[in-house]
Parts: structure tokens; sequence; C-alpha cells
């Protein structure tokens, strides 16, 4: 089942089960989709280019948790956090530590790498091995950890 079949099947669910934030979510991301796809050019995204508007939909309300935490606005960070529930149970299993370590290590034996200044190769090599199943920054962090 593709991304946009299951998007409509679980927008008519919510509509049943009167989940008005849920369902919000749900039109929200399937309209990111929708202008991805024209911004493209294309009937049909890719399965790459539908993670990449879910990552992007989870990083901006990230960005706007840590906004609302900073002010003092709980009532919207709460908000954010079930948003970002909701786009996540669209994105494929993510990475555990230990698998994203290994495929750090992987990564870096294949480009060669042996010290900070090579971090930017070893960021290009692995972020589309990873994409959707682990956090940049995260694999950011094992990356300089391994490097130094």
């Amino acid at each position: 089942m593709s991304l946009l079949e299951r998007l409509n099947q679980d927008m008519k669910e919510a509509l049943r089960n009167k989940e008005k934030e849920r369902l919000s979510v749900i039109r929200m991301v399937k309209s990111s989709l929708q202008n991805e796809a024209l911004k493209l050019g294309k009937d049909e995204l890719t399965e790459e280019e539908e993670l990449t508007v879910l990552s992007r939909e989870i990083k901006q309300r990230k960005d706007s948790l840590q906004e609302y935490k900073s002010a003092g606005r709980d009532d919207l960070a709460q908000k954010d956090e079930r948003d970002i529930e909701i786009i996540q149970s669209y994105m494929p299993q993510q990475l555990s530590e230990d698998e994203l370590d290994a495929i750090v290590q992987e990564t870096i034996a294949e480009v060669g790498a042996s010290s900070k200044q090579d971090m930017g190769k070893v960021m290009s090599a692995i972020m589309p091995k990873v994409k959707g199943k682990a956090d940049g920054s995260l694999v950011n962090k094992f990356v300089q950890k391994h490097l130094s």
C-alpha cells in the first residue's frame, strides 16, 4: 500500500472516529506531499521523496517544539509532540543505535575517512543509506565520535 493510499484510509478512519487532531495532521501531510509533487512536476512521488517530505514536516515540528518550550507554551508544545508522533507513524522503522553505529563504521571504512576533515565525505555517503530511518543530528554525533 502506498503512503497516499494509507493516508486516505487513515483519514477516513479518523473522520469516522471523530479524531480531529489526527485528521488535521493527516490532511496536512497529504497536502505537503501533493505540493511537493506539483513543485517537482510529477503525478506521484517516489518513496524517497515521500520520506523527504515527512522528515521535513517532523523537523519543522521539532524546531517549533523547542521554541514553544523555551517560551513556556506547554499547550502548543504538547500539540506539536502529538503531531510528531502521528507523522512518525508513517515513517519507516527507526534504526537502533547499534545498527546506526555499525552503518557509520562501515561507511567510514568505505570512504577511507580518518579525521574530522573527512566528515563531509562520510555524511554525504551515509545520509542516503539512513534516509528516514535515523535523525541527521544523531548520525552526525556518531560520525564525529568515530572520526575523533
